[in-house]
């Protein structure tokens, strides 16, 4: 039997080999045949995942509601010290300052990252700016996002930290931060699915030993992770409840 794997398309493409090496390394550790299949685009990855297609998945905090209350999965790791803020940016040479002096008919250029998303509408209130007086222009990558904002064709644009922070100095130089959330309990989540819950205890235990030695370390590098850390499944009934407040 061989198992699905899948990575919210939120990951910054640099890491692209690692989640490939990653995978080799679980089949190894299991004896079991486990195929990685990436998206870059949200829609299709929760096509597949209404159509049951994975079994293991390395989930953002906006479809960790989903795939946990509904498709029967179990949260089983997240990585160490890692949080997941928004933040909404501007270009350098812009005059505001403050969201408060954002207007309607706001330009916004964005992913479809679900979770990053709403919590940037959500820092948008204080200019009483939301979905139905602003204009959102959705692009495949952060990058093109930064591309938007310093080409003059949005007024903010939304990012993930940590994919903001990989951006290129030339780029970030043209950039400034405006407002980064500090919610810090929000974080993505490797869930296992149903078909491989009798693997739960000893793929668990591997994720958290994996960086007692140098290849683990390797591994985690390549990731841009320092170690995975347990996750109680009351943790992520936590953050899901959290998440589903922040929506409404």
């Amino acid at each position: 039997m061989s198992y699905n794997f899948t990575v919210s398309p939120d990951f910054n493409p640099s890491y692209l080999s690692g989640w490939f090496i990653f995978n080799t390394w679980l089949q190894r550790q299991t004896g079991e045949a486990i195929h990685l299949d990436l998206y870059d685009d949200f829609d299709l990855q929760r096509q597949a995942i209404a159509e049951n297609k994975f079994d293991l998945i390395y989930a953002n905090p906006y479809d960790a509601s989903v795939l946990v209350r509904e498709k029967g999965f179990v949260p089983i790791a997240s990585p160490a010290g890692k949080s997941d803020e928004a933040m909404i940016v501007v270009t350098a040479e812009s005059e505001i300052e403050a969201v408060e002096s954002l207007s309607v008919g706001l330009r916004i250029s964005a992913t479809k990252d679900p979770d990053v998303n709403m919590m940037c509408m959500i820092m948008l209130e204080p200019a009483d700016l939301n979905r139905e007086n602003t204009i959102t222009k959705h692009c495949d990558t952060y990058v093109l996002v930064a591309k938007d904002l310093i080409r003059g064709e949005a007024d903010v644009g939304f990012f993930l930290e940590e994919t903001y922070d990989k951006l290129s100095r030339i780029v970030k130089w043209q950039l400034k931060l405006l407002v980064q959330s500090q919610i810090q309990v929000v974080h993505h989540v490797l869930l296992l699915g149903p078909a491989l819950r009798h693997r739960q205890v000893e793929i668990q235990q591997a994720l958290l030993d994996m960086d007692t030695t140098p290849a683990g370390q390797s591994l985690l590098e390549s990731l841009s992770f320092s170690a995975w850390e347990k996750v109680e499944p009351e943790d992520t009934e936590f953050m899901i409840d959290l998440m589903d407040t922040l929506e409404t």
